[in-house]
């Protein structure tokens, strides 16, 4: 077997030519995208000092995506997916491009940072659920694990990269230039996107002009009644809300308790994506075995032990290291999930299926970004990943012991 087959026998979600035309061009999108949040963060700290209004950034950015997320589900199940998120991505590239001259004209100020993140809250409402509901569409179910991996293994690249580059540009340069590589970065998804040639199902309805809130009570309906999908986006809702607010609190664990600069807040954030990159490769490299709930509840328990780890140490080093084996956790965790969810969804149902996950995984940030802002403003960021560590453990250790024979091992 020699080296394309092996890469093919492990990863043959990349046999499928749409499938790499949009991985290849979120691989240098998404690496964009984390310069600009790494140098976003610590922008908001050096303007204002404030943990809370570092959480509030994050929780408006992710307000629209609270609100809307389910209508935006009927949106997706009825217009093309590419073209959907062709006009998203593009507007991030204009959103970015607007901060970073904000920035390099040094008149930018807080309530324009966060105004530009409410405005990529709702482009996020449509995004999310669109990409996540579209990789079916290019590699089909029997690659979806391998797609979604892989997907999870760009996304971590980037967040290995981007953190570090970001770290080294802000020193030297400021905090404009990340901003203007990660408008430029969206170039090369939006080229993905024009020449895919799969515009996304778009399932036909008998009444074509089905009422929004019709189409969006029969999805929450569908959910209801299929009980490994409620019972797995429960658990995504608590410890999104609760265990994975890592954007509020790495940064102010860093200053206040580590105490190092942004270098160093950014080789923090490059050692979890290392973690979070091989615990994707993993993944990706035994998906053909299919979904397994041990995946989904050992990447959950992880989460929850590693957090409580970073809470009662203040080594930098160490940190580096729990922050690593804690990004592999929450990828295998997410993923698992995400896999779960899309598999036993039916075609017709999956955009509004997608959206409620989207809620409940970035769409749920608001609380947990306040709650992470607010408990390490009034504890401290140590107590408040002890907290959020138990958290994680105990509810995925709940779902585990009392529900795991009833709806997972079927």
């Amino acid at each position: 077997m020699n080296t394309v087959e092996k890469l093919e026998y492990s990863f043959p979600a990349l046999k499928h030519r749409n499938f790499r035309l949009f991985w290849f061009g979120q691989m240098i999108s998404l690496i964009g995208t984390w310069m600009q949040n790494i140098g976003q963060g610590w922008l908001v700290l050096k303007l204002t000092n404030s943990s809370f209004l570092l959480g509030l950034v994050s929780a408006v950015q992710f307000l629209p995506v609270m609100l809307f997320s389910l209508f935006a589900g009927v949106v997706i199940d009825r217009f093309p997916k590419r073209k959907l998120i062709l006009f998203t991505q593009s507007s991030f590239a204009i959103s970015a491009f607007i901060l970073a001259t904000l920035t390099a004209l040094k008149i930018i100020n807080y309530w324009e940072i966060l105004a530009l993140a409410l405005f990529n809250g709702f482009l996020n409402t449509i995004d999310m659920p669109a990409r996540q509901s579209f990789i079916i569409d290019l590699v089909g179910k029997k690659d979806l694990m391998n797609a979604i991996a892989l997907n999870s293994a760009v996304f971590n690249a980037a967040r290995i990269v981007g953190p570090a580059i970001a770290g080294i540009l802000i020193g030297k340069l400021g905090y404009a230039v990340c901003f203007y590589l990660n408008s430029a970065s969206f170039i090369a998804v939006i080229i993905g996107l024009i020449l895919i040639t799969v515009e996304g199902k778009t399932p036909k309805t008998n009444d074509v002009k089905a009422k929004i809130f019709d189409d969006l009570k029969d999805g929450l309906i569908y959910i209801k009644n299929t009980p490994i999908i409620l019972t797995t986006i429960l658990l995504i809702a608590i410890l999104s809300t609760f265990s994975m607010n890592f954007n509020v609190l790495v940064p102010v664990f860093t200053k206040d308790v580590l105490h190092r600069e942004a270098t160093g807040y950014g080789m923090l954030m490059s050692a979890m994506g290392t973690g979070a990159l091989i615990g994707a490769l993993v993944l990706a490299s035994i998906s053909r075995r299919g979904v397994k709930p041990v995946y989904l509840f050992g990447g959950g328990i992880g989460l929850g032990i590693f957090q409580i780890l970073i809470g009662i140490q203040s080594n930098y080093l160490l940190t580096a290291l729990l922050l690593a084996l804690a990004g592999w956790s929450m990828i295998t965790f997410s993923s698992s999930a995400n896999t779960t969810i899309q598999i036993n969804s039916a075609d017709e149902f999956r955009g509004r299926v997608m959206s409620v996950y989207s809620l409940v995984f970035g769409g749920v940030t608001p609380i947990g970004s306040l709650y992470a802002g607010t408990l390490s403003q009034k504890f401290g960021s140590h107590i408040t990943f002890i907290v959020s560590g138990i958290i994680a453990l105990s509810y995925t250790l709940y779902v585990l012991v009392f529900q795991y024979k009833k709806v997972y091992k079927v």
